[in-house]
């Protein structure tokens, strides 16, 4: 017998009862507040088109590779759960067998994020009232199908009833923004933004780089043969983005190398790469030098900077040439930033007017280099807890880690950096929650007075994500 779907309204919070009455009257001032969502990667044809989500499977399970790739973990096939494949080989289309496979399966997920922000979609968003697993699996499906179909759960009106002020998508300087177009042309009042991200055109081991290099040149009429050529594409396309809305570019980038060269270098540098067959160490000395060169269009066209690097991508050869790029196999790895920021920093990191958000995925970075350097260069902001640790723990890790050095103001807010449209509003209970738990600890602990929390609150859930994004 299946057993009731309950969350607990005072989940996250401490568990002594006067911190937790502090948290959660900090909670209640700040949980209806409108979301900004100014980094992620869901996709902005669904805003464009309005079409109904074709159904549960589709929506929650197929793209997303929190949920799958614990499934390939334990054994369980990307094509039994309908992830496409590069090549187009078949997969399982059938959505209810698939969704049947992972609700067998769902236990899995015990204890991770994904099950606390699915529980909570599945609850607050679809009114399930019994858990997910084998037993419920029909009714879930079914469920979810039959009000996947009414105008109530298209896109936008999901988007308006998530009370969502903004939200930022990621393209490459290669997409020519049509969907975001289609959504200004629309007359609806959802604010849909793009972010440039310019991996695909800046990193020579990415996949048809010198490819990429020539649509490049036909999409800005400059001449990407020459290294000035090659920046003036980047300023166009940057202005063209710009004048489409984004304000701010993204760089996921395997380290945080920065190179600080002179212009014959770089010319010199630029001809060994751009042809493809580039040395690792040419790879990632262009890469830091471009990291430098896309601060200083930012101080120009007053777009912000987020740099995310640390990931090893797509480690698992066998998943990316089946399946392509983002399925999961991306591993976090050690990452220094003191010395690899410096040329970068030496050249524009007391600059009033340029800002860069830094992200990471080595914890153990934290206290000892990121919140310091935070916490001394104006230039400097540092992103919240980024994707293996935008969980509860993480939130909690990087609030201890950074907080004496940084500072509260020195960070840049919540932003969800997700595919999964659904869970943005579970993401941001979150991370408010915990939020809100920190602060109550510092009251408890006398090192804050409740207006200051109060103020706080606020700030960490709304105003510092406008102020970081020049929202």
């Amino acid at each position: 017998m299946s057993k009731a779907l309950q969350l607990h309204p005072d989940r996250l919070f401490p568990a002594d009862p006067g911190t937790r009455s502090v948290a959660r009257a900090l909670y209640q001032s700040v949980k209806d507040l409108p979301i900004i969502s100014p980094h992620g990667h869901t996709d902005p044809e669904w805003f464009a088109s309005n079409a109904a989500f074709a159904n549960a499977s589709e929506l929650f399970i197929t793209p997303d590779h929190y949920v799958f790739r614990m499934f390939y973990s334990q054994g369980i096939s990307m094509e039994s759960l309908g992830v496409p494949t590069a090549d187009g080989a078949t997969v399982e289309t059938d959505g209810r067998k698939i969704w049947r496979l992972f609700s067998e399966n769902y236990h899995l997920l015990r204890a991770t994020p994904s099950r606390m922000w699915l529980d909570s979609v599945f609850s607050e968003v679809f009114g399930m009232e019994q858990r997910l697993d084998a037993s419920t699996a029909d009714l879930y499906y079914d469920s979810i199908n039959e009000k996947l179909a009414t105008d109530a759960f298209k896109p936008r009106a999901l988007f308006e009833r998530f009370n969502i002020e903004l939200l930022a998508t990621t393209e490459s300087p290669l997409d020519d923004l049509a969907h975001h177009q289609t959504i200004l042309d629309s007359g609806w009042q959802g604010r849909v933004i793009t972010t440039y991200r310019p991996d695909n055109v800046v990193d020579p081991d990415y996949e048809g780089f010198a490819d990429n290099l020539a649509q490049f040149a036909e999409l800005t009429g400059e001449d990407t043969s020459t290294w000035a050529g090659y920046l003036a594409a980047h300023r166009v396309r940057r202005a063209f983005f710009k004048d489409m809305g984004a304000t701010a570019t993204d760089h996921g980038h395997p380290s945080a190398t920065t190179a600080n060269l002179s212009t014959a270098e770089c010319e010199a540098l630029y001809e060994r790469v751009r042809h493809g067959g580039a040395s690792s160490e040419d790879a990632e000395l262009f890469r830091g030098q471009m990291l430098t060169e896309m601060a200083g269009m930012s101080l120009d066209d007053n777009l912000v900077m987020q740099i995310h690097p640390g990931s090893f991508r797509n480690h698992n050869d066998r998943v990316f040439h089946r399946f392509g790029r983002d399925k999961g196999a991306d591993i976090p790895s050690q990452t220094e930033y003191v010395r690899a920021l410096k040329p970068l920093l030496d050249r524009y990191g007391n600059e009033p007017s340029l800002e860069i958000i830094l992200f990471t995925l080595d914890e153990t970075s934290y206290s000892r280099e990121l919140a310091p350097l935070a916490g001394h260069y104006p230039v400097l902001r540092l992103g919240p807890p980024w994707w293996f640790h935008d969980s509860p723990e993480g939130m909690r890790r990087f609030r201890q880690q950074a907080t004496e050095t940084a500072g509260l103001y020195n960070t840049a807010g919540f932003n969800d950096d997700t595919r999964a449209f659904l869970s943005i509003p579970a993401r941001h209970d979150v991370a408010r929650r915990m939020d809100c738990t920190f602060l109550a600890e510092l009251v408890a602990d006398h090192r804050l007075e409740e207006d200051e929390a109060a103020e706080l609150a606020m700030d960490l859930a709304y105003n510092l994500a406008k102020q970081a994004y020049r929202l």
